[in-house]
């Protein structure tokens, strides 16, 4: 997700307009930024919403037609004003429904100037309001979000607030359609503030608007249910069978049950390797694989973070400008990561494979293997977020706080089961899957290379290393061309950028054939020790996070509220240097810890703890997207941002997410396997494979679990 990351957090920028006042929250709002107190008081009468909407209609009644503003009652407009009338008499008699209904609007955002632009209210209260007033006809609260344009009516002359309207809750009985309800609160606000139907108008938009009621399940969901219930069961009675009746036996349960075991499948997940007990193993891709993982999963936090409402927004344009911010745009390295990764393993395994089989390899079976082993999670986290995630994640901003909208699903999902989403729609139907359609995409052309490095040695790997360079050179050559600017200052509001420099395969080609062309020389040279003097291995290193560093801080500068964008050919330099510098620096490293001069690098990124993380890592990346949505979609108020606050919220979603994994690795993914090893034929000479492990990225061709065999 790196161009909605940087899009997301960089387009903050755009609201300073570089003013120099703008950034002075802490000193003071400026000499240019000063406003009458009487303005102020004003806005402070809105305080009281609630009870001045109370004090205004208190005496409605449903005759009252005139408040409709001279047009005609529609069938609609006569039981809303009907309701309003038995609302306002029971706030009257104090009734305890009527009175939650005005209780639950929200005020004046406390911390207006510090860029808290909404008060949520109080959602729960309002949508569960339900009083019968007849046998026929009940009262339901009707919650919704009006938007004010406060900073404007009041003449607050302060770029933010000037660029974002205020935001607060308000509830109304469910007759009411928004534009009555408009209707009724403009008559209110030309009270208190003096706001003429000749300015610029507020709105309440009916697509804020959430009532209590529960949608019936249509038949799609019932089937995801019953789906998933089923799977759940059959893990369950197979564990139970499993710990029951077979226990420690040497005798092995029935295949059926050993698919389906919790039992069996966690001790092959949490089976912990020796590293001295492998040689065949390169060991520390598991914790380069664990880390990048982590570190997407965090730069996906700060993304909610940044689309969710905050007490303190305008504190983000201060921590967009520190060097640690740097470390959460630039998370999408992480990215390039595993497609390094996938690039390297494919050779370091297939290659070895073609050398047993004499350079015969079954290209469909590698594409079947392929689709069946990420198919069936990606069909299952389509139907969960298409289906239930409306269900979990209700809220009165579930419209807004999220990543994407999953409804496409019913119009894109076939585009996402065939891996083109990339490149065939522009509504993608689980944003994060991009990553899935890109990798099968290289995959395709791995045969076909795997098959030149194969007969032609190293004049394949020429060939390849001059098809990195002319990708490359395309990628440079459409960013000058189109002038994309690679730091959206201003932000990417078509998205353009977006799925013409990220989302297409050949824009990530350039680490995965680095990739490639590196497990290729690990290849050659398996079973060597390069004998390297002291300043050789530290000029390495050096290097090495040279290298790594500048690829993360080379736009820091840039990031300064003052300093201009930089020109287009810095970006298209910056943009596709750091595509090759950033996996080249990996190279350094799995080449350094297999050879010995790893250090605590190479104790750290080996360690056997990562071997169940990596495992599951397929997985994780799948479903922490969901455990987001359903977290940050049930907001019911601001929430306070700092970078201590988001490591709190990464940590409860990284943990529920390795649960939720856990339960879809041994519901899905363990059994799918299964059944593909019953169904397809053997795909390698040798019956018993190295320590498996999970992706992203699924990184073998021909094994039913993917190796990190040297």
């Amino acid at each position: 997700m790196k161009g909605v990351l940087a899009t997301l957090l960089l387009s903050w920028l755009s609201l300073a307009r570089a003013e120099p006042h703008f950034i002075d929250w802490e000193v003071g709002l400026g000499e240019q930024d000063r406003f009458s107190m009487v303005d102020y008081e004003r806005l402070m009468d809105l305080r009281s919403l609630g009870t001045e909407f109370f004090r205004h209609f208190r005496n409605i009644s449903e005759a009252d037609s005139e408040l409709l503003e001279g047009r005609l009652p529609s069938q609609q407009d006569l039981v809303c004003l009907s309701d309003m009338a038995q609302f306002m008499q029971n706030l009257t008699t104090g009734r305890l429904w009527a009175l939650n209904m005005i209780d639950s609007w929200g005020t004046i955002p406390a911390g207006y100037l510090k860029g808290n632009i909404i008060d949520m209210g109080n959602y729960d209260e309002c949508t569960r309001v339900h009083k019968a007033v007849s046998e026929a006809h009940s009262i339901q609260g009707k919650y919704c979000l009006l938007e004010l344009p406060i900073a404007k009516w009041l003449g607050f002359d302060m770029d933010f607030l000037k660029a974002t309207n205020m935001r607060t809750a308000v509830c109304f009985p469910s007759s009411c359609s928004a534009a009555l309800m408009e209707t009724f609160l403009g008559q209110l606000l030309q009270r208190l503030l003096g706001v003429s139907d000749a300015k610029e108008k507020f709105a309440i938009d009916e697509a804020t608007c959430r009532t209590g009621e529960t949608p019936s399940l249509d038949s799609l969901t019932i089937v995801t249910i019953v789906l998933l219930s089923v799977l759940a069961s059959a893990t369950i009675i197979c564990t139970v069978y499993d710990y029951l009746l077979c226990g420690d036996k040497k005798t092995p349960p029935p295949r059926l049950v050993s698919t389906f075991s919790a039992r069996v499948s966690s001790r092959s997940l949490f089976a912990i390797v020796d590293p001295k007990s492998s040689p065949n193993v390169i060991h520390c891709l598991n914790g380069i694989r664990c880390l990048s993982l982590i570190w997407v999963i965090f730069g996906h936090e700060y993304i909610y973070a940044l689309i969710s409402p905050s007490i303190n927004e305008s504190d983000l344009l201060r921590w967009v400008q520190q060097a640690f911010s740097s470390f959460i745009i630039y998370a999408p390295f992480s990215v390039d990561t595993f497609f390094f990764l996938s690039g390297l393993l494919i050779v370091v395994v297939s290659l070895r494979f073609l050398e047993k089989t004499k350079g015969r390899i079954n290209v469909p079976l590698m594409y079947l293997h392929r689709y069946l082993r990420l198919t069936p999670m990606v069909a299952a986290v389509i139907l969960v977020s298409m289906k239930l995630l409306p269900l979990l994640g209700d809220g009165p901003l579930s419209e807004e706080v999220n990543f994407g909208d999953y409804s496409v699903c019913e119009r894109t999902w076939f585009w996402t089961i065939l891996y083109l989403q990339n490149y065939a729609t522009k509504e993608i139907c689980i944003p994060h899957s991009w990553y899935l359609a890109v990798d099968m995409q290289l995959y395709l052309v791995a045969p076909f290379l795997l098959i030149a490095l194969y007969r032609w040695g190293k004049k394949g790997a020429a060939g390849i290393l001059l098809l990195m360079l002319l990708l490359s050179s395309c990628l440079f050559a459409t960013i000058l061309t189109n002038k994309y600017q690679v730091i959206f200052k201003k932000g990417d509001p078509t998205g353009e950028k977006q799925r013409k420099l990220y989302f297409p395969s050949h824009t990530h080609a350039a680490p995965w054939l680095i990739g490639f062309l590196f497990g290729y020389f690990v290849h050659l040279n398996r079973g060597k020790q390069f004998q390297l003097s002291r300043l050789v291995v530290w000029a390495g290193w050096l290097l090495c996070l040279a290298t790594i560093f500048a690829s993360i801080f080379a736009m820091y500068p840039y990031a300064k509220l003052l300093e201009p964008s930089p020109s287009v050919l810095t970006q298209a330099v910056f943009y596709t240097l750091t595509r090759m510098g950033w996996p080249l620096a990996l190279c350094w490293v799995v080449f350094a810890c297999m050879q010995g001069h790893g250090g605590l690098a190479n104790s750290f990124l080996s360690s056997p703890l990562w071997q169940p993380l990596s495992r599951l890592s397929y997985s994780a990346y799948i479903w922490h997207v969901f455990i987001g949505e359903v977290s940050h979609r049930r907001i019911r108020t601001p929430l306070h941002f700092t970078n201590f606050d988001m490591m709190l919220s990464f940590w409860s979603t990284f943990g529920f997410t390795l649960l939720l994994s856990y339960a879809f690795y041994i519901m899905i993914e363990v059994p799918m396997a299964g059944f593909e090893a019953f169904i397809l034929p053997p795909r390698k000479p040798t019956a018993k494979p190295v320590e498996a492990q999970a992706e992203p990225p699924v990184e073998s061709p021909s094994e039913t679990e993917p190796k990190q065999s040297v």
